[in-house]
This record gives structure tokens, sequence and C-alpha cells, in this order.
């Protein structure tokens, strides 16, 4: 039996996903409404998470118990040190979050509007070790591979998006005013934006903050 936990904000969204997991032979071991950090992760006896990729931070990292990307996990799904493969659940148009899920060791990728089957064949072939990437989803690879930021300025864009001052995110940065005038001044350059809010508009659009 494959052991699955969901990680979805949305309660209505993620009992849903819940139910469409039982109703397809697989056991849904907990059910959460953001992703899962400390101690509570690392007694995880979940073979593969199941998550929407926007739940995942910016900065997010694999939490204890999920292995990288780049491993292969032995039957039935976690290996001896009990950790899990991530499965994550992506909008098509939005490349930030798809990067963001890669960031978070995602060995899996599934578009939230492909099919239940997809979905299921996708838990089946993580808890195997294997990986899967849903065919639509190769341009929103390929426009993640373009993110024109760097992670400093995403910091900094990020800091903006949700209404600090530019004296506020020097401060939190340990930068200068005039060092994060310049970041700012680079990403409205880098993703074509008339101003501030054009550029966290556009970002956010994207996905990457």
């Amino acid at each position: 039996m494959i052991r699955v936990t969901v990680v979805y904000e949305a309660r209505l969204l993620r009992t849903a996903l819940e139910e469409l997991l039982r109703t397809s032979g697989i056991h849904v071991v907990a059910s959460l409404p953001r992703w899962p950090h400390g101690p509570a992760a690392e007694r995880s006896e979940t073979d593969v998470y199941v998550a929407d990729a926007e739940c995942l931070p910016p900065s997010v990292v694999p939490a204890p118990s999920v292995v990288p990307a780049t491993a292969c996990l032995p039957s039935p799904g976690a290996d001896a040190a009990g950790r899990s493969a991530l499965l994550a659940l992506v909008p098509g148009q939005r490349p930030g979050v798809l990067r963001r899920a890669h960031a978070a060791g995602a060995a899996g990728f599934v578009d939230k509007d492909s099919s239940k089957c997809r979905l299921v064949e996708a838990v089946h072939r993580l808890a195997r070790g294997e990986r899967f990437i849903d065919d639509t989803l190769a341009l929103g690879f390929l426009q993640a591979a373009e993110m024109p930021l760097t992670r400093r300025e995403l910091s900094v864009l990020s800091l903006a998006a949700k209404g600090a001052p530019i004296s506020e995110i020097a401060a939190t940065l340990f930068l200068s005013k005039g060092t994060v005038r310049n970041y700012m001044a680079s990403v409205i350059r880098k993703v074509g934006a008339r101003n501030r809010v054009d550029a966290i508009r556009i970002a956010q659009g994207a996905g990457w903050t």
C-alpha cells in the first residue's frame, strides 16, 4: 500500500484530492495545509508527498524526510532512512512555481489541469523510485530555466511585494538603501516592467514570488 501525505492550503480542494487518491487505492496517511518541517517531517511514514507547489515558499528547502530529486527510491517508496518522494502539482502557466518545486527536491511534476489517471500514475511511479513529468509542462520548464532574476533580486522583490519600504528591505537583507534601489531598478529592467508595482505584478503572475 502506497502511503501519501497531501499538502494543499485550500481545505475543499485538499479534501477532494484526498478522496480522489483513496478511491484509487492509495492510502492517505496525513493531510496538511502547509509544507511540513521539523520533527513531524522527520518521523513521517510517507512514501510520496502530493503537494500543491504553490504551498512551497520561494525559499523552501526539502523537508528532512524528502529525498532529493537526483536520488532514486527503492520500492515501495521510502528508503531505510524513511525519506519520501515529492510530487508537485503545478499550474502550467506559472514557471516560477515550477522552478520553486524543482528547488524543493520534487521528483515528479503533474499539471493541475491534468487527468486523475495522470496523477495516480505519477504517485505509483514515484513510489517505485522513478520520476514523472507531465508532457504538458515542457514549455513551463523552458520558461522556468529562463527566469531572469538572481536570488538576491528575488529576495528584494519578494519583500517589496509584501509592502516593505526600501529602508526595511535594506535592514532585512543587510544592504544599503542605494543597493536596494539598484536591485529594484535591475528587476524592473529585466522583467520589462514600467515601475516597481508592475514588476511585482509580472513576478507574481509568473510565480517567482
